[in-house]
């Protein structure tokens, strides 16, 4: 009886353990100074504006579902200011999207349901001038694409035309 009271502590430990993982790997590892702003997906196109000011900028986390498509433009004039993406569920720490690699769009229709963070930065290694710059962040629920259907065959002439429909 004590064994069984002991294991069944030990796997009431555990599962609360596992439970609590999901939670944790959602939470954002924030630089000092950031502040987080946490998004809800919008049903019009949202637009964020904001600095990119090394150590107090903000980072925004933004809940996806399966199904959804979504589209994500970044905007700023500096050439040192970009967008990185990150799925919190994953337990790595690489972007997914990133516009110093992959351009200054990202579209996509969501496979499982996480939580995004977006986090604009001004770019460490770069030579530059001031503190930071300004960026514009445009968040584009859209509609689901059109399922596509294989192309007709096209017909061939014929000497006989096709017998007419029979109506019943």
């Amino acid at each position: 009886m004590k064994e069984d009271a002991s294991v069944r502590t030990l796997i009431s430990a555990a599962t609360l353990f596992l439970l609590t993982v999901p939670a944790l790997a959602q939470t954002p590892q924030l630089d000092p100074g950031e502040k987080l702003e946490k998004l809800q997906f919008p049903a019009v196109t949202m637009q964020l504006k904001g600095w990119t000011k090394f150590g107090n900028s903000h980072v925004y986390t933004l809940p996806v579902r399966a199904g959804q498509h979504v589209k994500i433009d970044f905007a700023t004039k500096s050439k040192f200011a970009f967008l990185a993406i990150f799925d919190l569920s994953k337990p790595d720490d690489e972007a997914f999207f990133g516009t110093d690699e992959d351009g200054m769009r990202f579209e996509t229709t969501v496979k499982e349901n996480t939580t995004w963070l977006m986090r604009p930065y001004y770019s460490k290694v770069s030579p530059r001038r001031g503190l930071g710059a300004p960026f514009s962040i445009l968040i584009e629920p859209l509609a689901a694409a059109p399922k596509q259907q294989p192309p007709a065959e096209p017909q061939q002439p014929s000497l006989f035309p096709k017998a007419p429909v029979k109506q019943q």
